[in-house]
């Protein structure tokens, strides 16, 4: 794939966003059998799904991790956010509603 500098027409612009892409979905899927993993695990020892202190210490290192790269970090804040909300959800359905395991633990 061509360095962004190195394009000169459209075609290898959308070429090199359609390849990085390709590229992020196939680390989403990634991220989400770590997802699915951690409900396993967060099973077998009676973890909910939604840990506040881990949530915020996510949040803090992708803020970081953006101002490096010259991104608005509260941008990639929010995005985060929302994926942080999806994995979640993706735990509790293996788990059960955290509230749920509230009122019955």
């Amino acid at each position: 794939m061509q360095k962004p500098e190195d394009c000169s027409t459209m075609a290898e612009i959308r070429a090199g966003i359609d390849a990085l892409d390709q590229e992020l979905v196939r680390l989403f899927a990634l991220r989400a059998r770590f997802i699915d993993r951690a409900a396993s695990i967060k099973a077998g020892v009676d973890l909910p799904a939604r840990i506040p202190s881990r949530v915020e210490e996510v949040v803090a290192n992708v803020r970081a991790h953006a101002a490096r790269e010259g991104l608005p970090p509260d941008l990639v804040e929010k995005l985060w956010r929302r994926l942080i909300d999806w994995s979640i959800a993706r735990e509790e359905s293996h788990l059960g509603p955290d509230s749920l395991r509230d009122r019955n633990g």
